[in-house]
Protein backbone atom coordinates (compact mmCIF):
# COMPACT_ATOMS: atom_id res chain seq x y z
CA UNK A 1 0.00 0.00 0.00
CA UNK A 2 1.75 3.18 -1.02
CA UNK A 3 1.28 6.25 1.02
CA UNK A 4 -1.16 7.89 -1.16
CA UNK A 5 -3.45 5.54 -1.06
CA UNK A 6 -2.98 4.95 3.03
CA UNK A 7 -3.85 8.15 3.04
CA UNK A 8 -6.81 8.11 0.91
CA UNK A 9 -8.11 5.73 3.40
CA UNK A 10 -7.66 7.65 6.35
CA UNK A 11 -9.79 10.49 4.63
CA UNK A 12 -12.48 7.81 4.38
CA UNK A 13 -12.91 6.80 7.91
CA UNK A 14 -13.85 10.52 8.43
CA UNK A 15 -16.77 10.81 6.27
CA UNK A 16 -20.09 10.25 8.10
CA UNK A 17 -21.94 6.94 7.04
CA UNK A 18 -24.14 9.01 4.70
CA UNK A 19 -21.16 10.69 2.88
CA UNK A 20 -19.10 7.17 2.84
CA UNK A 21 -22.91 5.26 1.41
CA UNK A 22 -23.15 8.13 -1.05
CA UNK A 23 -19.33 8.18 -1.79
CA UNK A 24 -19.60 4.40 -2.00
CA UNK A 25 -22.41 4.11 -4.53
CA UNK A 26 -20.50 6.78 -6.99
CA UNK A 27 -17.88 4.45 -6.92
CA UNK A 28 -20.26 1.02 -7.77
CA UNK A 29 -22.12 2.75 -10.82
CA UNK A 30 -18.65 4.12 -12.39
CA UNK A 31 -17.19 0.77 -11.49
CA UNK A 32 -20.21 -1.76 -12.93
CA UNK A 33 -22.19 0.31 -15.01
CA UNK A 34 -19.61 3.21 -16.10
CA UNK A 35 -21.59 6.24 -15.73
CA UNK A 36 -23.86 7.91 -13.27
CA UNK A 37 -25.61 11.15 -13.10
CA UNK A 38 -26.69 13.57 -10.74
CA UNK A 39 -30.19 12.36 -11.06
CA UNK A 40 -29.11 8.85 -9.97
CA UNK A 41 -27.74 10.35 -7.09
CA UNK A 42 -30.86 12.38 -5.91
CA UNK A 43 -33.30 9.72 -6.46
CA UNK A 44 -31.33 7.42 -4.77
CA UNK A 45 -30.40 9.23 -1.67
CA UNK A 46 -33.40 11.76 -1.51
CA UNK A 47 -30.90 14.51 -2.43
CA UNK A 48 -31.58 18.02 -3.77
CA UNK A 49 -29.40 18.93 -7.02
CA UNK A 50 -26.37 21.11 -5.37
CA UNK A 51 -26.18 18.61 -2.44
CA UNK A 52 -25.31 15.70 -5.52
CA UNK A 53 -23.11 18.18 -7.29
CA UNK A 54 -21.19 18.47 -3.72
CA UNK A 55 -20.34 14.75 -3.29
CA UNK A 56 -19.57 14.21 -7.06
CA UNK A 57 -17.01 17.40 -5.48
CA UNK A 58 -16.36 15.25 -2.91
CA UNK A 59 -15.73 12.18 -5.02
CA UNK A 60 -13.21 13.75 -7.18
CA UNK A 61 -11.37 14.95 -4.47
CA UNK A 62 -10.71 11.25 -3.67
CA UNK A 63 -10.03 9.91 -6.59
CA UNK A 64 -9.73 12.68 -9.60
CA UNK A 65 -7.95 9.64 -11.53
CA UNK A 66 -11.32 7.58 -11.79
CA UNK A 67 -14.18 9.78 -13.14
CA UNK A 68 -14.64 12.06 -16.33
CA UNK A 69 -17.28 14.43 -17.10
CA UNK A 70 -19.25 13.68 -20.37
CA UNK A 71 -19.87 17.18 -21.63
CA UNK A 72 -22.28 15.00 -24.24
CA UNK A 73 -24.45 12.96 -22.14
CA UNK A 74 -23.95 15.49 -19.02
CA UNK A 75 -23.21 12.30 -17.10
CA UNK A 76 -19.82 11.38 -15.19
CA UNK A 77 -18.26 8.38 -16.62
CA UNK A 78 -15.34 6.03 -15.96
CA UNK A 79 -11.82 7.23 -16.73
CA UNK A 80 -9.20 4.82 -18.48
CA UNK A 81 -7.45 5.02 -15.03
CA UNK A 82 -10.01 4.22 -12.97
CA UNK A 83 -8.82 2.10 -9.30
CA UNK A 84 -11.73 1.13 -7.44
CA UNK A 85 -12.10 3.86 -4.30
CA UNK A 86 -14.43 1.21 -1.87
CA UNK A 87 -13.83 -2.38 -1.65
CA UNK A 88 -16.95 -3.97 -3.13
CA UNK A 89 -17.64 -7.33 -1.79
CA UNK A 90 -18.84 -10.01 -4.81
CA UNK A 91 -22.07 -11.28 -3.13
CA UNK A 92 -23.01 -7.53 -2.52
CA UNK A 93 -22.70 -6.72 -6.38
CA UNK A 94 -24.38 -9.36 -7.75
CA UNK A 95 -27.21 -8.99 -5.91
CA UNK A 96 -27.39 -4.74 -6.54
CA UNK A 97 -26.95 -6.10 -10.13
CA UNK A 98 -29.77 -8.38 -10.18
CA UNK A 99 -32.22 -6.97 -7.65
CA UNK A 100 -31.57 -3.12 -6.92
CA UNK A 101 -31.05 -1.62 -4.17
CA UNK A 102 -33.31 -2.09 -1.03
CA UNK A 103 -32.28 0.27 1.09
CA UNK A 104 -31.95 4.24 1.20
CA UNK A 105 -34.25 7.17 1.00
CA UNK A 106 -35.76 5.26 -1.87
CA UNK A 107 -35.12 1.86 -3.06
CA UNK A 108 -34.40 0.99 -6.53
CA UNK A 109 -35.84 -2.66 -7.24
CA UNK A 110 -35.58 -4.37 -10.29
CA UNK A 111 -31.98 -5.43 -12.26
CA UNK A 112 -29.66 -2.83 -13.46
CA UNK A 113 -28.47 -4.51 -16.42
CA UNK A 114 -30.12 -7.58 -17.85
CA UNK A 115 -30.01 -10.36 -15.54
CA UNK A 116 -31.74 -14.39 -15.68
CA UNK A 117 -32.69 -16.11 -12.60
CA UNK A 118 -34.01 -19.71 -12.35
CA UNK A 119 -37.78 -19.92 -11.01
CA UNK A 120 -37.88 -19.33 -7.41
CA UNK A 121 -39.25 -23.03 -5.70
CA UNK A 122 -39.34 -22.08 -2.07
CA UNK A 123 -41.29 -19.73 -1.54
CA UNK A 124 -41.24 -18.18 2.11
CA UNK A 125 -44.31 -16.76 4.35
CA UNK A 126 -43.03 -13.71 5.99
CA UNK A 127 -45.35 -14.10 8.43
CA UNK A 128 -44.03 -17.03 9.87
CA UNK A 129 -40.28 -16.16 8.93
CA UNK A 130 -40.55 -12.79 10.96
CA UNK A 131 -41.68 -14.44 13.86
CA UNK A 132 -38.81 -16.94 13.63
CA UNK A 133 -36.23 -13.66 13.16
CA UNK A 134 -37.61 -11.90 16.28
CA UNK A 135 -36.86 -14.58 18.45
CA UNK A 136 -33.75 -15.51 17.14
CA UNK A 137 -32.70 -11.55 17.81
CA UNK A 138 -35.06 -11.48 21.09
CA UNK A 139 -33.58 -14.59 22.21
CA UNK A 140 -37.27 -16.14 22.56
CA UNK A 141 -39.05 -19.68 22.40
CA UNK A 142 -41.49 -20.59 19.18
CA UNK A 143 -44.15 -22.51 18.87
CA UNK A 144 -44.61 -24.16 15.42
CA UNK A 145 -46.08 -26.74 13.76
CA UNK A 146 -44.06 -28.58 11.19
CA UNK A 147 -44.44 -30.87 8.66
CA UNK A 148 -41.68 -33.68 7.89
CA UNK A 149 -41.25 -36.87 5.63
CA UNK A 150 -40.91 -39.00 8.61
CA UNK A 151 -43.56 -37.67 11.45
CA UNK A 152 -45.69 -35.67 9.10
CA UNK A 153 -47.26 -32.72 10.87
CA UNK A 154 -45.90 -32.26 14.58
CA UNK A 155 -46.43 -29.21 17.02
CA UNK A 156 -43.40 -28.63 18.88
CA UNK A 157 -41.45 -25.81 20.56
CA UNK A 158 -38.29 -24.74 18.91
CA UNK A 159 -35.23 -22.08 20.13
CA UNK A 160 -34.47 -20.85 17.45
CA UNK A 161 -30.48 -19.23 17.00
CA UNK A 162 -29.66 -18.71 13.21
CA UNK A 163 -30.63 -18.77 9.71
CA UNK A 164 -28.97 -20.84 7.21
CA UNK A 165 -29.15 -21.96 3.71
CA UNK A 166 -28.61 -24.80 1.40
CA UNK A 167 -28.31 -22.91 -1.78
CA UNK A 168 -31.91 -24.07 -2.44
CA UNK A 169 -33.91 -24.04 0.62
CA UNK A 170 -33.93 -21.68 4.03
CA UNK A 171 -33.59 -23.32 7.18
CA UNK A 172 -33.78 -22.10 10.94
CA UNK A 173 -31.52 -23.43 13.23
CA UNK A 174 -32.88 -24.65 16.23
CA UNK A 175 -33.06 -26.59 19.93
CA UNK A 176 -35.64 -28.98 19.44
CA UNK A 177 -37.95 -29.12 22.45
CA UNK A 178 -39.69 -32.72 21.20
CA UNK A 179 -36.78 -33.99 20.01
CA UNK A 180 -34.33 -32.54 22.92
CA UNK A 181 -31.40 -32.01 20.40
CA UNK A 182 -30.63 -29.17 17.87
CA UNK A 183 -31.78 -29.63 14.64
CA UNK A 184 -32.50 -27.83 11.29
CA UNK A 185 -35.99 -26.32 10.19
CA UNK A 186 -37.00 -25.97 6.43
CA UNK A 187 -38.38 -22.62 6.79
CA UNK A 188 -41.29 -23.26 4.45
CA UNK A 189 -42.07 -26.48 6.10
CA UNK A 190 -43.01 -24.59 9.57
CA UNK A 191 -46.56 -23.42 9.95
CA UNK A 192 -48.31 -21.24 12.76
CA UNK A 193 -45.52 -19.60 14.14
CA UNK A 194 -46.19 -18.03 17.09
CA UNK A 195 -43.31 -16.26 19.95
CA UNK A 196 -44.09 -18.13 23.36
CA UNK A 197 -44.49 -15.29 25.61
CA UNK A 198 -42.29 -15.51 28.94
CA UNK A 199 -40.64 -18.19 27.33
CA UNK A 200 -37.49 -18.83 28.54
CA UNK A 201 -34.62 -20.30 26.84
CA UNK A 202 -32.68 -23.06 29.03
CA UNK A 203 -28.66 -23.51 29.22
CA UNK A 204 -28.75 -26.47 27.49
CA UNK A 205 -30.61 -24.24 24.20
CA UNK A 206 -28.25 -21.61 24.18
CA UNK A 207 -25.88 -21.95 20.79
CA UNK A 208 -22.88 -22.73 22.31
CA UNK A 209 -24.09 -26.17 23.25
CA UNK A 210 -24.50 -27.15 19.88
CA UNK A 211 -21.27 -28.98 18.78
CA UNK A 212 -22.30 -29.83 14.82
CA UNK A 213 -23.23 -25.77 14.64
CA UNK A 214 -20.25 -24.65 16.19
CA UNK A 215 -17.45 -27.63 14.75
CA UNK A 216 -15.80 -26.30 11.59
CA UNK A 217 -15.02 -29.15 8.85
CA UNK A 218 -12.71 -28.65 6.81
CA UNK A 219 -13.26 -30.19 3.12
CA UNK A 220 -10.85 -30.23 0.12
CA UNK A 221 -12.31 -30.49 -3.04
CA UNK A 222 -10.45 -30.91 -6.50
CA UNK A 223 -11.27 -31.61 -9.99
CA UNK A 224 -13.29 -35.02 -10.56
CA UNK A 225 -10.14 -37.51 -11.24
CA UNK A 226 -12.65 -39.15 -13.61
CA UNK A 227 -13.19 -36.04 -15.61
CA UNK A 228 -11.61 -34.33 -18.22
CA UNK A 229 -11.74 -30.34 -18.65
CA UNK A 230 -9.69 -30.56 -15.40
CA UNK A 231 -8.38 -27.02 -16.21
CA UNK A 232 -11.45 -25.36 -16.75
CA UNK A 233 -13.01 -26.64 -13.29
CA UNK A 234 -10.02 -24.84 -11.51
CA UNK A 235 -10.86 -21.96 -13.15
CA UNK A 236 -14.50 -22.29 -12.57
CA UNK A 237 -14.01 -23.11 -9.13
CA UNK A 238 -11.16 -20.37 -8.25
CA UNK A 239 -8.63 -23.02 -7.33
CA UNK A 240 -5.12 -22.77 -5.92
CA UNK A 241 -2.61 -25.36 -6.46
CA UNK A 242 -5.56 -27.38 -8.00
CA UNK A 243 -7.63 -27.67 -4.74
CA UNK A 244 -10.43 -26.01 -3.58
CA UNK A 245 -10.21 -25.51 0.50
CA UNK A 246 -13.38 -24.65 2.08
CA UNK A 247 -14.70 -24.51 6.13
CA UNK A 248 -18.39 -25.44 6.31
CA UNK A 249 -19.69 -25.81 9.50
CA UNK A 250 -20.88 -28.88 10.18
CA UNK A 251 -24.66 -28.93 10.80
CA UNK A 252 -24.50 -27.28 7.03
CA UNK A 253 -21.37 -29.55 5.26
CA UNK A 254 -23.93 -31.93 3.73
CA UNK A 255 -26.20 -29.52 2.47
CA UNK A 256 -23.34 -27.96 0.70
CA UNK A 257 -21.80 -30.68 -0.79
CA UNK A 258 -24.88 -32.06 -2.22
CA UNK A 259 -25.16 -28.12 -4.01
CA UNK A 260 -21.85 -28.40 -4.89
CA UNK A 261 -22.43 -31.64 -6.37
CA UNK A 262 -19.22 -33.05 -4.93
CA UNK A 263 -18.76 -37.07 -5.25
CA UNK A 264 -17.85 -37.87 -1.81
CA UNK A 265 -17.41 -41.75 -2.52
CA UNK A 266 -13.41 -42.60 -1.12
CA UNK A 267 -12.42 -43.88 -4.59
CA UNK A 268 -14.38 -41.54 -6.99
CA UNK A 269 -16.83 -44.10 -8.11
CA UNK A 270 -19.69 -41.78 -9.37
CA UNK A 271 -20.32 -41.89 -13.08
CA UNK A 272 -22.94 -38.68 -13.63
CA UNK A 273 -20.88 -36.44 -15.82
CA UNK A 274 -22.88 -33.56 -13.48
CA UNK A 275 -20.12 -34.28 -10.33
CA UNK A 276 -17.19 -31.96 -11.74
CA UNK A 277 -15.73 -32.49 -7.83
CA UNK A 278 -14.58 -35.08 -5.63
CA UNK A 279 -13.91 -34.85 -2.01
CA UNK A 280 -10.00 -35.59 -1.42
CA UNK A 281 -10.91 -35.95 2.04
CA UNK A 282 -13.81 -37.62 3.16
CA UNK A 283 -12.47 -38.53 6.66
CA UNK A 284 -13.46 -34.83 7.40
CA UNK A 285 -16.87 -35.77 7.59
CA UNK A 286 -16.44 -38.49 10.27
CA UNK A 287 -19.27 -37.27 12.97
CA UNK A 288 -20.81 -35.03 11.13
CA UNK A 289 -24.58 -35.38 11.53
CA UNK A 290 -25.36 -34.03 7.97
CA UNK A 291 -23.15 -35.85 6.18
CA UNK A 292 -25.98 -37.96 5.36
CA UNK A 293 -27.00 -35.44 2.72
CA UNK A 294 -23.05 -35.83 1.16
CA UNK A 295 -23.81 -37.54 -2.23
CA UNK A 296 -21.74 -40.83 -2.32
CA UNK A 297 -20.21 -40.67 1.16
CA UNK A 298 -20.31 -43.78 3.71
CA UNK A 299 -19.68 -44.29 7.43
CA UNK A 300 -17.29 -47.12 5.93
CA UNK A 301 -15.44 -44.66 3.67
CA UNK A 302 -13.44 -43.84 6.16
Amino acid sequence: MNTTTSIRLEQLKELTHNQYERLSYIDFRLYFLGRIGRQDLMERFGLASAAATRDFAMYRDFASENIDFDNLSKNYVISENFQPLFDHIPEVVMTALSQGFGAGVTSISGSLIKFEFPPVLNCINLDILSNITRAIFLKQVVKIKYFSGSSGETEREIVPFALATDGLRWHARAFDRKRKRFNDFVISRIDDAVIVIGGIRESHEFPEKDNQWNRIVELDLVPHPQRTSVDLVKRDFGMLDGVLHLQIRAAMVGYVLLQLHVDCSSHHTSKDESFRLWLKNPIALYGVESAKFAPGYKIENV
